[in-house]
């Protein structure tokens, strides 16, 4: 077969050693040949290619980013974008395609595979919010990354006697907020899927300096208080219909200020938890990803995603990965409750 690969959405560590896992297996146990499609959907809708082949994927394995390139194009809302899709796919002798992705890129795939294409899914998100896998590649690195900001923030928090507020990424799942919230010792932890009620928090702030330390507050950037709305930044929709989010970390540092009157500062780590080399977890999980996707195009199984559940890679059904996001589930937000203030 000819197998096209892509992949789409934010940029995510792994990224590239699940290309390279499925080029060296695909072409070297099963005999297929691989075209890269640029630019995530974007390169399958207007025939944008690369060669993919043993060279090409050579000394990937610890780069961030991806060599195929990424976007958040969404062929479902351009008209004939099916059509042009299998057009493009004819011309190019390409008989299947492995889409890397998130909710969006996956989604595509989703109806692309109602529509009868040979499509197989490998999830990919930092938010780690896919349903049907226990974890996707890119989210340890970005918990790593936040980890060790909030680890660097305590001493300067204690030096100046200031409230820190650290953002992190998190649209509709607080998992990465969750984990660099605990492992690095924040002193609050808010979530998207948590409310927050200001005062409380400002209470935890004064509770944490009355003690005689500096509070840290890990928020996650889809964060929203009981009384007030989701911020944004002034952006127009992407093609999925997704906003831009960030300001909450400045917004919360400046209620803080206000309402305590303790000195209060922001850093929002923004895209630093998506970029650079994966850790070795990622790197592992990616691989172990790319090899087994590769079965299940060999083996004809489309429509299918690959998933980690437990220790084993095992396939599910794309719309089992896509119908709901996973989300953070309140009891075990509330575990940690113990920590706050």
């Amino acid at each position: 077969m000819r197998i096209g690969v892509l992949t789409g959405g934010g940029d995510c560590p792994g990224l590239n050693a699940v290309i390279r896992a499925v080029v060296r297996k695909g072409s070297e146990v099963h005999g297929h040949e691989f075209v890269g499609f640029r630019d995530g959907w974007k390169g399958p809708l207007e025939g944008l290619t690369m060669p993919l082949d043993a060279a090409a994927v050579h000394g990937i394995l610890p780069r961030g980013g991806t060599i195929l390139g990424s976007s958040r194009t969404n062929p479902m809302k351009i008209e004939g974008g099916v059509e042009q899709i299998e057009q493009n796919l004819a011309a190019l002798g390409v008989d299947a395609l492995v889409a890397i992705g998130g909710e969006d890129t996956l989604g595509v795939a989703t109806r692309l595979d109602e529509h009868g294409f040979k499509v197989i899914g490998v999830p990919k998100t930092i938010d780690n919010d896919l349903n049907a896998t226990d974890y996707t590649f890119g989210f340890d690195t970005a918990v790593s990354i936040a980890t060790e900001a909030i680890d660097r923030l305590h001493t300067t928090a204690e030096s100046h006697h200031r409230a820190l507020v650290v953002e992190v990424m998190g649209r509709h799942a607080g998992w990465i907020a969750m984990h660099s919230g605990v492992a690095g010792g924040a002193n609050v932890i808010l979530i998207p899927e948590v409310p927050f009620d200001i005062d409380e928090v400002c209470g935890w702030v004064e509770h944490r300096f009355q003690a005689g330390h500096a509070p840290i507050i890990c928020v996650a950037e889809g964060a929203v208080p009981t009384d007030g709305d989701l911020i944004t930044k002034n952006a127009p929709l992407d093609a999925f219909g997704h906003v831009q989010l960030s300001g909450i970390g400045e917004w919360l540092a400046k209620e803080i200020e206000r309402r305590t009157g303790r000195e209060s500062r922001t850093t929002v780590l923004g895209h630093v938890q998506r970029g650079g080399t994966p850790t070795a977890r990622d790197r592992w999980l990616a691989t172990r990803f790319g090899l087994h996707a590769i079965d299940a195009a060999h083996e004809g199984d489309w429509g299918k995603m690959v998933a980690l559940q437990g220790v084993d890679i095992v396939r599910v059904p794309l719309r089992a990965a896509t119908a709901e996001l996973k989300t953070v589930p309140a009891e075990l937000y509330d575990e940690f409750k113990i920590f706050f203030g």
